[in-house]
């Protein structure tokens, strides 16, 4: 008897930090599906990836359903942690760019994909939300990750443009620039009082995100000056990231690299459309070497990442909640 209690069953401990990566991989799979515009690549590339993906991403969805469905009061658990609420955030936000790979497919199946990530996702602010105003005040301090949940918003117009809502990508552009701006302020505040430690920094990659998000949706809305400003941002955190990457990895590997994967894409994706917008050479340049980078990098940390998922390890190092 004894036994079987610490047995956790199938998927009993299904760990969020599983969904940053996957959320990268999709990131990639639509960088490759614009570089047909730019660059002698196969359609087939791109569709491949978001494929894999897509099954990948369904089969993590499942698991973790299965986990919320023995105790719901897991959901609430996985958001105390850090990596749980990045983790739950990139299943959302996969779920958003899941709905961009649909569209080519079908169009319903990708408004109910979207709309139905964009309520989980508002559902998770609002529980961080009220966990933070009710918590104790050092757990108020500002960290990257409230990019994902906060700015995370900005992935919807990736699909809502294309599907026809232009209203909605506005009101959300300008909501989530406001935020995001709040956050890199702050961050650089904290920075400058107190530098973040080491297991925590690869987070700090997150920061690009919202830039390259918010320079790829102000292009897409056709606000071509601000999307410029954006992508020069872009270029220069980016440029900030690489400069110390020794620094951000200096504690080691761990599930917090999966903050690398997504926002090389998104870099990727917005410099290919600034090149195909005819802003320079050099920005289709930058948009290739992204791409080629990401199409290193991403595969690597997802492959370590369900190495460690499919061991049992990862629930353990990031302290996922049990069901």
């Amino acid at each position: 008897m004894q036994f079987q209690e610490q047995r956790p069953g199938l998927f009993r401990r299904t760990p969020p930090a599983v969904f940053p990566v996957i959320f990268g991989l999709f990131g990639l799979g639509l960088a490759w599906r614009r570089a047909v515009d730019l660059f002698p690549v196969s359609a087939a590339l791109g569709d491949l990836i978001l494929g894999a993906t897509a099954l990948l991403y369904l089969f993590a969805l499942v698991a973790y359903l299965a986990k919320f469905m023995r105790r719901p009061g897991v959901l609430a658990d996985d958001l105390k942690t850090l990596p749980g609420r990045a983790g739950l955030s990139g299943m959302t936000l996969g779920g958003m760019l899941f709905a961009a790979a649909l569209i080519p497919f079908s169009i319903p199946a990708a408004k109910t994909v979207l709309w139905l990530s964009v309520a989980l996702h508002t559902l998770i602010v609002l529980m961080v939300t009220r966990a933070l105003l009710t918590g104790p005040a050092e757990a108020r301090r500002v960290t990257p990750v409230w990019h994902l949940l906060f700015v995370g918003f900005i992935i919807s117009p990736v699909s809502a443009v294309p599907l026809g809502y232009p209203r909605w990508s506005q009101g959300v552009l300008w909501a989530t620039m406001a935020f995001a701006v709040f956050i890199w302020a702050m961050s650089a505040a904290q920075a400058l009082k107190k530098p973040m430690p080491a297991p925590l920094r690869p987070t700090l990659a997150i920061h690009l995100s919202p830039a390259a998000l918010l320079g790829t949706i102000s292009y897409l809305l056709g606000y071509v000056a601000l999307g410029y400003a954006f992508g020069i941002l872009s270029i220069l955190i980016l440029t900030a990231l690489v400069l110390s990457a020794r620094w951000l990895t200096a504690d080691g590997f761990s599930a917090l690299w999966g903050a690398f994967t997504f926002p090389l894409a998104a870099f990727s994706t917005l410099m290919q459309i600034m090149g195909g917008k005819g802003e320079g050479e050099i920005f289709t340049t930058l948009g290739g070497i992204a791409l080629v980078a990401a199409s290193l990098l991403i595969p690597y940390i997802a492959y370590r990442v369900m190495k460690l998922w499919a061991t049992g390890k990862l629930a353990v190092k990031t302290n996922a909640a049990m069901a």
